[in-house]
């Protein structure tokens, strides 16, 4: 139990703290105890200081998109040969791909003609075709890919970053996780901080909002003015002199922070969100649209230092193209191609690439098979694909990364990885390595153990480093 007076001190220590200026952010020697967000040194010299993931939930198949098969056409219709793997739903014959793919770059990598402004930046992107995870099923991959872990509740990895190296600006959220519409499967558990303290979870947006005000709720306080609240702080600073706080309590601790950061917002947030800030050249560039709009946002936090951003495409799982995979898959690619492509071109001509690492996939692929309808399923429909986490694509650009390099091979109709293998393990050891760390030593204890985010497994890629 905490009495009225323990909960005043407590607010004081932080709130007081922040009007007075006592929370510096930078300073190496800042207490962990006084400000969870101070910045701290990684183990080693990073390549990236901060990351986006551009996450196409729902599963985008890497057989449209970023790993071509000629063998899906020469057998379109006939059952594939060999064994099939078990995917989640029954599947039937081969289908072929309705996008063609031509190749881009000094290094001649094929892109789908669906991606046609991200394949102009090829030369600075690492795709990598051999990517696994463990199971076909939308809310344990999220898991995985989000947290290191299927199943148990763990900090997802934007989380882990933030631990780790605390929070360049002081007055935005160090993690922010963006979808509009809603919430993707499994919800705030995709950008949850787990056993971590709550400072480190992820700020969640709902970016189909423009207006500041409804996008980032109760960002202006329309009942008391500036000096009015200069005025409580003040208050609150006084009288967290009278008596120290009792012994720490992680939930409330959450729970102050989280007012603390909410009011540091009021005097930069409004600004960082606001796309019209922006030159009309640049908004043209990344195009229009909800999509363009919130990766134009991501660029912009990037560079007034949040350390983490995720960019989802949106509510629940919009690429997982069970049917209608050629409606499905052109028209989301087209929501989003353009402003992914624009995002990396800025980032290279602010000069913010090399230091920002851009993570581009789903948390699995699609099969090379058809879905076979059955009652209540696809309507009666054959024109799509079942989950497939034997073998996906996804890739990499900036922050390090070996730019117009292709990593890894599935077979030869792309339903396993069989070369150079990556499992989400990997990936997570690798951006962790650019980020500077050793996956082995950032870990956190818990339940009397040390947990981290790659468990007992995880290897870095060293081909994927620059």
């Amino acid at each position: 139990m905490i009495n009225r007076r323990d909960l005043l001190t407590r607010c004081g220590m932080g709130l007081g703290a922040l009007a007075l200026g006592e929370l510096l952010a930078g300073e190496a020697q800042a207490s962990r105890a006084v400000n969870p967000l101070a910045a701290r040194q990684p183990h080693f010299a990073p390549r990236a200081k901060r990351v986006i993931h551009l996450f196409m939930n729902g599963g985008p198949s890497h057989l449209d998109t970023f790993d071509p098969k000629p063998a899906l056409r020469r057998y379109a219709g006939q059952i594939l040969p060999g064994d099939t793997p078990t995917t989640e739903r029954p599947t039937g014959a081969v289908l072929d791909t309705p996008f063609k793919f031509r190749r881009h770059g000094s290094n001649g990598i094929e892109v789908s003609e669906i991606f046609p402004h991200v394949a102009k930046s090829i030369d600075d992107i690492a795709v990598i075709r051999s990517m696994h995870a463990d199971v076909p099923n939308h809310e344990p991959s999220l898991l995985l890919m989000n947290c290191g872990d299927a199943r148990q509740i763990r900090p997802s990895l934007g989380s882990w970053l933030v631990y780790g190296l605390g929070a360049e600006n002081q007055n935005l959220p160090a993690f922010v996780s963006m979808c509009p519409g809603g919430y993707p499967i499994q919800e705030t558990q995709n950008w949850q901080s787990g056993f971590l303290p709550g400072i480190f979870e992820g700020a969640y947006l709902d970016t189909q909002h423009e207006a500041v005000e409804k996008l980032i709720e109760h960002i202006r306080n329309g009942r008391i003015s500036p000096g009015r609240q200069q005025a409580q702080l003040r208050l609150l600073s006084e009288l967290n002199a009278l008596q120290a706080g009792p012994a720490p309590d992680p939930a409330l601790d959450s729970r102050i922070q989280s007012y603390e950061l909410a009011f540091r917002m009021q005097t930069e947030a409004a600004e960082a969100f606001d796309v019209s800030r922006e030159p009309q050249a640049v908004r043209d560039m990344y195009g229009p649209g909800v999509q363009a709009r919130q990766i134009l946002i991501a660029r912009r936090l990037v560079e007034r230092g949040v350390r983490f951003v995720q960019v989802w495409h949106g509510a629940g799982q919009p690429w997982d193209a069970h049917d209608d995979l050629e409606i499905n898959h052109r028209n989301l690619a087209g929501q989003c191609d353009q402003a992914i492509g624009a995002l990396l071109v800025d980032l290279k001509q602010r000069g913010l690439l090399e230091e920002t690492l851009v993570i581009w996939g789903g948390e699995f692929g699609r099969t090379p098979t058809v879905e076979l309808p059955k009652e209540g399923l696809n309507a009666g429909k054959v024109n799509g694909r079942d989950h497939n986490h034997y073998g996906f694509s996804m890739w990499m650009a900036g922050g390090g990364v070996r730019g117009g390099y292709v990593h890894g091979a599935t077979d030869e109709f792309g339903f396993r990885a069989v070369e150079n293998r990556v499992h989400v393990h990997d990936l997570h050891a690798t951006i962790l390595h650019l980020m500077g760390f050793d996956h082995t030593r950032l870990t956190y204890r818990h339940a009397g153990r040390d947990f981290r985010l790659t468990d007992v497994h995880g290897n870095v890629v060293n081909e994927l480093l620059a």
